[in-house]
């Protein structure tokens, strides 16, 4: 595939079936502190709420750890997420309420309510003065580059990385250097629409981009995490971009192949096909197809 010898697709569509490598994040925080608060771990929780905004999978995840330990969830959506996800953390038992243009402006909202409610927010991006909560969050993420040492066989030469405001990648990436060193190049790919991490890395500090709203959805974040841009900072050797079209290929590739995705799962798939430096007849690329179709 695009000249490379062999690739490597870590599925993670089925993931404690909620669709995404995200159910291993935010439920993930959840049962730390469920596990802290002592007691019977089913009503560990009760009376707490927790709050975020989503693009979708990482309000599921957060629904989920709210349900199985007790507490309620809040999941702010921007307009832009799609109505399937809505009905999907309604059908969890989370409310939903719908604020903002884009998922910063729904972010801005739910911390806004976490404040005046007095519940917990729980975003999977850091800034300044809150960070344990989306350090727990990464730590989570983790478990997937876990997998990934113990089932593959070779190391692979590239690892490309899909990334929102960073957490996967940066969380993917920091494990894969402490089982493997330096040898995989470790690629991050976002959006064109959204190059908060790259300009990040250009600039030296974190960097709010703007541009137009992107069809990969779960990757259409403006401004980065700031533990994952650290983290970056030092694991990532690289970091491109994907036009709409070059998304919407690499969607239609994982499809055919019979592992239908989207824009934003197929992501790393994507990049690859659109042709990256460094790739030859003597390359294994691995890449993370990190959610299923919107539908599924």
């Amino acid at each position: 595939m695009a000249g490379a010898a062999r690739v490597t697709i870590k599925d993670e569509r089925g993931r404690m079936g909620l669709g995404s490598f995200k159910a291993l994040g935010a439920a993930y925080a959840i049962a730390r502190e469920a596990a802290a608060a002592g007691g019977a771990l089913p009503t560990a929780l009760t009376g707490r709420t927790y709050v975020t905004a989503s693009a979708g999978n990482h309000g599921l995840s957060v629904a989920a750890g709210a349900r199985i330990f007790g507490a309620a969830a809040v999941i702010y959506l921007a307009d832009t997420v799609p109505e399937s996800f809505a009905a999907r953390l309604r059908g969890m038992g989370a409310q939903v309420v719908r604020a903002g243009a884009d998922y910063e402006a729904s972010m801005v909202a739910a911390g806004h309510s976490a404040k005046a409610q007095g519940w917990t927010l729980l975003s999977d991006g850091s800034w300044p003065g809150y960070v344990d909560l989306p350090f727990r969050v990464m730590e989570g993420y983790r478990q997937i580059a876990t997998e990934i040492v113990g089932q593959m066989t070779d190391r692979p030469t590239h690892v490309l990385l899909q990334a929102g405001v960073g957490g996967l990648a940066a969380a993917v990436a920091a494990e894969l250097r402490l089982a493997w060193g330096d040898d995989p190049q470790m690629i991050v790919v976002e959006p064109e629409a959204a190059p908060a991490l790259i300009d990040s890395i250009r600039a030296g500090r974190v960097v709010v981009t703007s541009g137009p709203v992107s069809a990969m959805g779960r990757l259409d974040c403006k401004t980065p995490s700031m533990l994952a841009l650290a983290d970056l900072a030092r694991d990532a050797d690289g970091f491109v971009t994907l036009t709409e079209e070059e998304a919407a290929t690499g969607a239609e590739a994982v499809a055919a192949g019979g592992l239908p995705s989207t824009p934003s799962g197929a992501a790393g798939v994507a990049a690859l096909l659109a042709g990256l430096d460094g790739i030859n007849a003597e390359s294994h690329v691995l890449c993370i197809l990190s959610e299923g179709p919107e539908n599924a």
